[in-house]
């Protein structure tokens, strides 16, 4: 009878697990989509401002291609500022690891 006991407790623990598995499945996941959002929202905050900063003071008539290049490089730069913030938490991680 322990025996059986014992074994309905090893299948409660393994299906806690398993559930345990299926959630942090879904908070990478979340966190994931946190990120994509981030990175949407930043790059329309970044074409806002190339936008806002093209247009304070200027005639209606604006070179389009000039602004589309800043807002390009503008991008850029948030790209390279990401990535740097992003292995700068993989370093942290790292040292807090070992």
């Amino acid at each position: 009878q322990s025996e059986k006991e014992l074994q309905d407790v090893v299948k409660q623990q393994e299906e806690k697990m398993l559930q345990l598995i299926d959630k942090s499945g879904e908070v990478t996941m979340l966190k994931e989509e946190v990120s994509q959002l981030k990175r949407s929202l930043q790059r329309a905050e970044t074409e806002a401002k190339v936008l806002w900063e093209e247009m304070r003071g200027k005639e209606p008539t604006v070179d389009t291609a000039h602004v589309q290049d800043r807002v390009l490089l503008r991008q850029e730069v948030g790209k390279l500022r990401l990535l740097l913030l992003e292995k700068r938490d993989e370093k942290r991680l790292l040292y807090d690891k070992y």
